[in-house]
């Protein structure tokens, strides 16, 4: 029997991978999420990829850095497969033994997921032995044998029946994303949450929080709602937690372990309150910020009662997926009312933003205190414990920088001479701006510093609009933008990349009018 055809072999081999992964997944919802090896390890591949490369794909995908990092998992294993396959032979299995490898790997990472046991590869092994044998069928199987009245290529042949093939694993991998979103998915749980009334509301939002004269200008709502908010994450898919499966355990250095199950936080002050969270990964002009209304407990009022040892200065926060961040003590217990969050925006948490339960501490970035599905609170030191970005070369403590954006005009805008009104918005959490100036066309242009209008302060955890009336005059402009805080710091010109502490520097937009 002749072998067939390289390019026919490559197809086989994807075909092969394909039944192999579809299998797997489609097992998986028999198991748990924890069993699903695409997700697991997509996250080993974010947990080793270095900071640098998340924080260009971050800066160049944006919100879309997970769809991005899936369809690249799946490339390669196409591609490997592809490769391999061409080698196939009865003699020499080398796509077969490329399968296999491929299927430890699953195995390791499925292994590496919090609370995954040995059951759980099951899937990974059922899986890699069906796209064995596919592909040994397919290769070395006797069904490019041509009968003696079937004048069809038998290299035609074997191209279909592996698209076929293809096609059913696909389909047989779609099937089980869907199944186990269906059989995993807590949105009842969700639907069926009543939000505890605060005792103590937030002051409501009054009109005077938009600039004088700001008119029609297209500024940022002051409330960011929920669709709309940003999603930075390690989470390739987003957990599914019960609020019944879900408990807080706060141990280390406390008098005493404690651990709140959902209905024990009902005892505690509900409150609620205004923040502006922000991304260590947004750039200088970037939309990795929202303001929202964040309902919950006060986490001091949980950690008294666990009784904190005065030489802990770190409180290591960890999500159901295995993420941690580090927070310092003091914006967990001073008056800044850090928060375990259950609502946002008058509604329960949604799930990619952290249901049930999650972190909102105002005035440091998230990677160091917002902790989304967070299960546990270990108090302790950071001279003793690393969260999950400093281990990877960000700074611990992670204070938001002074940081104002110009949101009209936009980059590239074309403007009618006369008088325009730009406008943006300014934040400093747990400081407060004072003061927003603009600059028209430069050191080198007619115009030096000029205070802007300023939107009421709601308060100085959230960011603060602004706006700037202009004549406009014919030609190629540009608008830079700084923002001085309630300390007197005015925001650095100094260039810095979100790498190790936050982006920082003046955000200079180019325009034209014509």
């Amino acid at each position: 029997m002749a072998e067939p055809a390289r390019e026919t072999r490559a197809l086989a081999g994807i075909a092969a991978a394909a039944v192999a992964l579809g299998v797997t997944q489609l097992l998986a919802v028999g198991f748990g999420p924890q069993a699903d090896a695409r997700t697991a390890v997509g996250s080993v591949v974010i947990d080793i990829t270095p900071g640098p490369v998340k924080e260009w794909a971050i800066a160049t995908f944006g919100m879309a850095d997970k769809l991005v990092l899936s369809v690249l998992v799946l490339a390669v294993i196409a591609l490997v497969a592809a490769l391999t396959a061409t080698l196939e032979s009865r003699r020499a299995p080398v796509g077969s033994v490329a399968i296999v490898l491929a299927g430890v790997a699953g195995c390791v990472a499925v292994l590496s997921r919090p609370e995954a046991t040995l059951a759980d590869v099951v899937p990974t092994l059922v899986g890699t032995a069906c796209g064995v044998a596919v592909l040994r069928l397919l290769v070395c199987g006797r069904i490019t044998d041509r009968p003696a009245d079937d004048r069809a290529d038998p290299g035609r042949r074997l191209s279909l029946l592996a698209l076929g093939v293809l096609a059913a694993g696909a389909v047989t991998g779609v099937a089980g994303v869907v199944l186990s979103r269906l059989t995993s998915s807590v949105s009842a749980d969700r639907d069926a949450f009543v939000l505890p009334r605060a005792d103590a509301a937030a002051p409501p939002v009054g009109p005077d929080v938009q600039p004088k004269g700001a008119g029609d200008v297209a500024l940022p709502s002051f409330i960011t709602d929920n669709d709309e908010f940003y999603r930075i994450d390690t989470a390739l898919t987003v957990p599914q937690l019960s609020r019944t499966d879900w408990q807080l355990t706060i141990h280390g250095m406390v008098d005493r372990e404690t651990t709140y199950r959902f209905d024990d936080l009902q005892r505690f002050e509900a409150i609620e309150k205004l923040v502006t969270l922000t991304c260590v990964s947004n750039p200088v002009g970037g939309d990795l910020i929202g303001n929202a209304a964040w309902s919950g407990y006060r986490v001091r009022d949980l950690l008294a009662e666990a009784g904190i040892h005065p030489d802990a200065d770190m409180v290591l926060s960890t999500s159901v997926d295995g993420f941690t961040a580090g927070t310092p003590v003091e914006a967990l217990t001073d008056g800044r009312d850090a928060l375990l969050a259950v609502g946002m925006n008058g509604e329960p948490l949604p799930t990619e933003h952290g249901y049930p339960a999650r972190l909102v501490v105002p005035g440091l970035y998230g990677y160091v205190s917002a902790t989304k599905w967070v299960v546990d609170l270990e108090v302790t030191r950071f001279d003793r414990a690393e969260a999950y970005w400093t281990k990877r070369g960000w700074s611990a403590r992670g204070p938001i920088k002074t940081q104002s954006r110009i949101d009209v005009p936009r980059s590239g805008q074309s403007l009618a001479p006369g008088p325009v009104t730009f406008g943006g918005v300014a934040w400093a959490q747990h400081r407060g701006i004072r003061g927003v100036e603009v600059r028209i066309d430069g050191p080198g242009g007619t115009d030096g510093w000029r205070q802007a209008d300023l939107g009421a302060s709601y308060s100085d955890d959230t960011w603060r609009l602004w706006s700037f009336a202009w004549q406009a005059e014919p030609g190629p402009h540009t608008i830079t933008v700084r923002a001085t805080d309630n300390t007197g710091a005015v925001q650095t010109e100094q260039v810095a990349d979100p790498v190790p502490d936050g982006a920082s520097g003046w955000h200079t937009v180019s325009f034209t009018v014509t």
